[in-house]
């Protein structure tokens, strides 16, 4: 199965650029194959010397001074927290490589790779489970935690990978999955991209180079997609919860594939909203193109449960039901929470400024019944400003958000958590957050 990956690599000089969570992958993976290989390590932390002190054959540089050696090197593994926003790599775009094109490119095996602001997450675990469900052999690798090299050699021929992809990973691939799902695009990440439009097109790459024989699932109710042209040799399959002569449509509780009944929403399930019930419609388009079982896939679908930060329920206390959402990091992700939860009296939000707009949101919580709107630092700052006939309490950490929220929040009502901020600069990132504020609400 790996014999074409491993034919790439094993000559080439290679540099594995950041070692967090995937480049430590990268590393493992190649130096099994090849245990006296020479790899080039950098990274702008000193301290990551210390893991590959007993590696004769690990090199380390640190920060930029890789970018005066590139022409030393024929592929470059890019992890995807690493931002070339002001960087000129005109003179080695070419070489730049990551696990996920080298798996597309080289390992013969279906996939399906699932991008989005927001939800990608929630999808991709969905569709992991309705494969297991229908006995398919499956893996769920990516942006859900879990880098793609680090389970490379376990996959076999049958193997159905299905893959979270961020806009990073995705932003300098030249190969597609098989099948593609763009579920939506909004503001996000501009901190790490040179413009808007840079953004959107990374997303786009997911659909770019693929073939006649793929597929290519896009959310065209969604207004940055609706707007730009997706340009694939792929078969488009459109996704409308409005639009009646979309590929998969809503009719009242039931979505509709080309035609044919594919899900009922019958409230058994558990992960709540209609931004998951669009999620779903992909998932049941994608089961009907691989011919799985209806039956099979709906009870999969309604028996997977949300994931940890997303809407979770944190528990009642002193007739105060909690819930955290630390993973809303855009405006439309809290409307989401709110919309769904509908009994809120008090929300927390607020976090790293990376020049999202909050109007839309601001003006959603002054014609909204919430009472209470605890605001962090720093776009809750601006967010304060706009409020209108609320309560609003501006505070420096989570912990005195927590504490004002026990005070002011009614009983019998909600407390949430949806920051429609990043969290990056205050934590470590939204599970960091997320758990401070469980272990906050349960004191």
């Amino acid at each position: 199965m790996l014999e074409k990956l491993l034919n790439n690599l094993r000559e080439k000089n290679i540099l594995i650029l950041g070692f967090g969570i995937e480049g430590k992958s990268t590393y493992s993976f190649i130096r099994k194959h090849f245990p006296k290989k020479p790899i080039t390590i950098c990274d702008e932390k000193e301290d990551y010397e210390k893991e590959l002190a007993q590696d004769k054959y690990a090199k380390c540089i640190h920060g930029n001074e890789y970018l005066e050696c590139t022409q030393d090197f024929d592929l470059i593994f890019k992890t995807p927290g690493i931002s070339f926003k002001d960087i000129d790599i005109s003179n080695f775009q070419d070489k730049i490589t990551s696990e996920l094109e080298m798996v597309l490119e080289f390992v013969d095996i279906f996939t399906i790779g699932i991008t989005g602001t927001k939800g990608k997450s929630t999808t991709s675990s969905l569709m992991y489970s309705v494969l297991k469900n229908n006995g398919k052999n499956t893996m769920l690798l990516g942006n859900i935690g879990i880098p793609i090299f680090e389970k490379l050699d376990e996959i076999t021929k049958d193997t159905i990978l299905v893959l979270e992809l961020s806009s990073h990973a995705l932003q300098y691939i030249k190969k597609s999955p098989n099948v593609a799902i763009l579920l939506n695009i909004f503001e996000e990440h501009l901190d790490h991209y040179k413009s808007y439009d840079e953004y959107i097109d990374a997303k786009y790459n997911i659909f770019k180079y693929q073939t006649e024989r793929d597929y290519a699932l896009y959310n065209i109710d969604n207004e940055v997609i609706s707007n730009k042209d997706v340009k694939t040799k792929a078969k488009k399959i459109i996704v409308s919860m409005k639009k009646e002569d979309a590929d998969v449509i809503l009719k009242g509780n039931e979505i509709y594939y080309k035609g044919n009944l594919a899900y009922i929403d019958d409230e058994k399930r558990h992960i709540l909203g209609n931004h998951n019930l669009n999620n779903i419609m992909f998932i049941v388009a994608v089961s009907d193109i691989l011919g799985l079982d209806f039956n099979l896939t709906k009870q999969a679908i309604d028996e997977c449960m949300p994931l940890e930060h997303r809407m979770e329920y944190v528990g009642k206390f002193n007739d105060i039901e909690y819930y955290n959402d630390s993973i809303a990091t855009i405006p439309e992700a809290t409307i989401n929470a709110i919309e769904t939860l509908k009994n809120i009296n008090t929300l927390i939000v607020g976090g790293k400024d990376r020049g999202v707009h909050q109007g839309e949101l601001i003006e959603y919580i002054n014609n909204s019944k919430i009472e209470n709107v605890i605001c962090l630092p720093k776009t809750g700052e601006y967010i304060a400003e706009g409020i209108k006939n609320k309560q609003v309490y501006l505070v420096e950490n989570l912990s005195q958000a927590v504490k004002i929220a026990k005070e002011k929040t009614k009983k019998g009502m909600i407390c949430l958590l949806s920051p429609a901020a990043s969290s990056y600069g205050y934590f470590k990132n939204f599970k960091e957050r997320g758990n401070l504020f469980k272990e906050y609400v349960k004191e």
